[in-house]
């Protein structure tokens, strides 16, 4: 993820775009958008949800994976070649010192639970990701994640990844069933900030994860994939506030940082436009279209 994509401004031939959009609105209806038509409001919104989606969604992978020689094997589901905080394979082998991160477990004893697991980055970790991790990740593990049932509840003490700050409490419930893996994420409280700029967003969500590909491989998160559903509502440093549904499920592997495919319909509280963002065809990348009205335009995210 690259910084500027963070409140970035749209091309000018976007805005154009967009306010062609809302002047034909003019004058086919003759009345202007309830509130500000401003197009930038939208693509920061989309933008800003993207960006806090992605930040917890790191985090869910990383205490979804976190591996049975760092907590015991009665936690999470990583076997070590999927571990994205370590800087590379060779680290699950290097002693605790030789290491750029430190993992806590409190109780030590095996299938004890309720189990607390620190990740603790220090004051700078470079995962093999190619992400600098600091501070700490502190989750309460229910029981191993792989059993039905099982919660792990994420909070932060003084947690970055690269020139963002996180916080509030993510919530992870293993809601499994005989014929399907699944675990429903709940966002509460969320915060993302930009150290650099100084601005933030606000965030809560609630989606479900069920996975689509990679069951037969339970020990190797690499190959899954998760078809997602939910929703979620945000505020901006701008006071700009909007809210999500999903109304195509999302597609999202494990090893792409992007959503993939499925279509979510956004709508902007302050003048109540509603927006849909087709996330593409399935190909890893950070593009995405927004359609208003009718008429379809490109996006970076």
């Amino acid at each position: 993820m690259k910084q500027l994509l963070f409140f970035a401004k749209m091309p000018t031939a976007i805005i154009f775009a967009i306010l062609v959009i809302f002047a034909s609105c003019k004058k086919d209806n003759n009345t202007n958008p309830p509130g500000n038509p401003d197009p930038q409001l939208t693509v920061d919104a989309a933008q800003n949800d993207d960006v806090a989606e992605q930040q917890f969604n790191d985090v869910f992978n990383i205490s979804m994976g976190v591996q049975a020689s760092d907590a015991g094997d009665d936690i999470g589901l990583g076997t070590g070649t999927n571990i994205v905080y370590r800087s590379d394979n060779t680290e699950k082998t290097a002693s605790p010192e030789d290491r750029c991160f430190t993992v806590t477990v409190d109780p030590k004893g095996p299938n004890t639970f309720p189990k607390t697991v620190t990740l603790d980055f220090g004051s700078g970790c470079t995962g093999k990701d190619g992400k600098m991790r600091s501070g700490k990740i502190i989750t309460v593990f229910s029981g191993p994640m792989r059993v039905a049932g099982s919660i792990a509840t994420s909070t932060f003490d003084n947690y970055k990844v690269d020139s963002f700050s996180i916080a509030g409490t993510q919530i992870i419930s293993n809601t499994s069933s005989s014929n399907k893996q699944a675990w429903t994420r709940k966002v509460v409280d969320g915060k993302i900030t930009n150290n650099n700029s100084g601005r933030w967003v606000q965030w809560n969500a609630i989606h479900e994860h069920t996975q689509t590909d990679g069951n037969g491989t339970p020990f190797n998160l690499l190959d899954n994939v998760y078809k997602i559903t939910g929703n979620s509502n945000g505020i901006n440093s701008n006071n700009n506030s909007w809210t999500t549904e999903i109304t195509q499920p999302l597609i999202r592997k494990f090893v792409c940082a992007w959503r993939e495919q499925g279509q979510i319909t956004l709508t902007l509280k302050s003048n109540s436009i509603t927006v849909i963002l087709d996330y593409g065809d399935g190909t890893c990348d950070n593009k995405a279209t927004i359609t208003i009205n009718g008429v379809t335009i490109p996006v970076i995210l």
